[in-house]
């Protein structure tokens, strides 16, 4: 059983939902990260979504493309994030953490560091030895995956699939056979950031999809406050906050960075208990 299982396990046992904010590795200050999911974790996170920066995110509105932009001008890539995530791990052996991002840096990663058929030789090997316990890869679709989907299970990691309002049942049925730890809902109709939340689409949704998925569900995408994280995590496995922290921390001082994230979260975590 992965990290993400079991934590999942443990808190639908207690019949809690999980927390998971998404912060963007190297961001704001290329230093900050691993303090800042320490942190993360102290104010409630359940699981950590750790953004791998990269030029071209399709999925990402202009908040998380900003943020992006900005540690890789600091020098952060996937090497970098391997090693904040080492360090996290020398304090902290139990929260999850989770690589979201790209083909790109995985495959580039492959490149310079080993070979392997879709980051399935040296990405996952050293992702494993620095403790990364699932990765979300937006553009490898399914049909595509088995191989690094098996890999990464062999290491105990899992292979985590975003699901979109637009999904059909045979999507959903595709998905089922290879995501593991939790599948990632899309509660919008476009990139992060973008448009109103629809708690009552996402209602409706959750049973159609959990007719296919045995595994949690997430949600994500348009979660901002603690209102409409409430009424999410009432359908939902997990609720999944990513731009509005960025949002928030985005043109803060180094000092102020980690204490503005856990206020917020905070505020998350009550709501989602209540």
């Amino acid at each position: 059983m992965s990290r993400i299982e079991s934590t999942l396990g443990a808190l639908r046992a207690q019949g809690r939902k999980a927390l998971i904010p998404y912060v963007t590795a190297g961001f704001p200050f290329a230093d900050i990260t691993p303090a800042l999911m320490h942190g993360m974790v102290d104010a409630g996170a359940d699981i950590i979504e750790l953004g791998v920066p990269f030029s071209d995110p399709m999925a990402d509105g202009p908040v998380i493309q900003r943020a992006g932009e900005r540690a890789l001008r600091l020098g952060v890539g996937m090497l970098q994030v391997l090693g904040q995530v080492r360090e996290f791990r020398q304090r902290n052996r139990s929260t999850p953490v989770v690589l979201m991002g790209y083909a790109n840096p995985i495959e580039r990663y492959e490149q310079i560091h080993g070979q392997g058929a879709q980051g399935a030789g040296a990405f996952v090997r050293d992702a494993a030895a620095a403790g990364v316990d699932g990765v979300l890869v937006v553009d490898y679709p399914p049909e595509e995956c088995q191989s690094l989907a098996a890999a990464l299970r062999a290491h105990g990691m899992d292979l985590i699939f975003l699901l979109a309002p637009t999904s059909t049942d045979a999507r959903m049925a595709q998905l089922a056979r290879v995501a593991s730890g939790y599948l990632y809902y899309v509660a919008l109709k476009g990139v992060t950031g973008s448009g109103a939340l629809d708690t009552r689409a996402v209602e409706q949704m959750l049973p159609r999809i959990r007719r296919h998925v045995q595994i949690p569900v997430g949600v994500g995408f348009g979660i901002r406050d603690a209102a409409s994280a409430q009424a999410i995590g009432k359908v939902a496995d997990a609720v999944v906050i990513g731009s509005r922290i960025i949002e928030l921390i985005e043109d803060q001082e180094h000092s102020r960075v980690v204490p503005i994230v856990q206020d917020f979260l905070r505020g998350i975590r009550k709501a989602l208990d209540a």
